[in-house]
């Protein structure tokens, strides 16, 4: 006969039990991470270390909020709804002249990966960058990364950027779409949205920065791309945060330096290949290159990027910001003690 005593004690130890955090729950440390396109290229070392469980294994309990474009997911950290960007490096700069400074620590891309296109279909004589004038361009949002691209490439060839519309398009499927029914003249895309397009013979490329040196003769010099940056003010607070976010997208970096085809395959979301599994993989290939090894940010970076900036923002002209205060590499270094080669 059990009691009624019995009865209180084992609803109690229940009650005990299932109320009780698990120990990862208990102990991981929460952070939002909003990004720009998720499934590009250009951020894949973060969904790497999502995938083989990186983050948690440096105690983080790691939500990652997906936007259209890089300048959304800046807004959410500014807004508050998210802690870090995964972002291209450039912005660091932008947000320290408007006096919200940012600071890069671990870097995902050597290279901007961008690639402007131009359509055969709308511009079917294409010769160079001076007969987009007057045409409409397709970026992932205004005021991204790609915009940028597009912008120093233009000036290249001696169109400025009133000279053209740009079109916010994406960076996956619609994006594809729109250089497809001919919405757009061109875009300034990633892998894999313009691997589908090339693929079909649907453009001709006019700049790429995929190819490390190219990107370096375009901008003349070290043109870096994604990493993950912060408020310094949350840098400063959450000092095990960031190492753990830097270790883990180190370990990425260098798993994506070696990974084969079939080891992409089975770690990234079928979502990816936008229906296409040779292609996106052919795209990946191509990308590779440009993605960092280490996830050190090279000497000279933050001023290449700047002098890229100013090419394309008449009113930085006469900007003078603390390049130095843009980025660290400490965090990195202590990844790479951490988890030597």
């Amino acid at each position: 006969m059990i009691t009624r005593r019995q009865l209180i004690s084992a609803a109690a130890a229940c009650a005990a039990v299932s109320c009780a955090p698990s120990a990862f729950a208990s102990n991981a440390k929460s952070v939002k991470i909003a990004v720009g396109g998720k499934a590009l290229y250009y951020y894949l070392p973060l969904s790497v270390a999502e995938s083989l469980g990186y983050f948690k294994d440096e105690g983080l309990d790691v939500e990652i909020i997906d936007f259209q474009g890089g300048s959304k997911s800046l807004q959410a950290v500014v807004g508050g709804s998210a802690d870090v960007v995964s972002g291209a490096f450039e912005h660091t700069i932008k947000m320290q002249l408007k006096r919200q400074p940012m600071r890069a620590f671990v870097l995902q891309g050597r290279a901007p990966q961008v690639v402007l296109a131009v359509s055969n279909k709308t511009v079917p004589n294409f010769k160079s960058v001076a007969d987009l004038r007057g045409k409409k361009i397709g970026v992932t949002a205004p005021g991204s990364s790609s915009q940028v691209m597009a912008n120093f490439a233009l000036a290249q060839g001696g169109v400025k950027a009133s000279e053209v519309s740009f079109v916010g398009v994406g960076a996956s499927a619609a994006s594809v779409a729109a250089m497809r029914s001919g919405q757009i003249d061109a875009f300034a895309n990633l892998d894999p949205a313009l691997a589908t397009v090339e693929k079909d013979g649907l453009v001709t490329i006019a700049a790429d920065t995929r190819n490390v040196e190219e990107s370096d003769r375009i901008f003349g010099g070290p043109m870096v791309a994604g990493c993950l940056y912060a408020p310094e003010k949350y840098i400063k607070n959450n000092p095990d945060i960031v190492q753990g976010l830097t270790n883990a997208i180190v370990r990425a970096d260098r798993w994506l330096a070696k990974a084969t085809a079939e080891d992409i395959v089975k770690v990234v979301p079928e979502s990816y290949f936008l229906g296409n599994k040779d292609i996106y993989i052919a795209g990946f290939l191509k990308n590779r290159p440009a993605l960092s090894k280490d996830g050190y940010i090279p000497q000279g970076a933050p001023e290449t990027s700047f002098k890229a900036l100013q090419t394309v923002d008449p009113k930085l002209a006469d900007a003078k910001p603390d390049l130095s205060a843009v980025y660290t590499n400490e965090f990195v270094k202590k990844a790479h003690e951490k988890y030597p080669m």
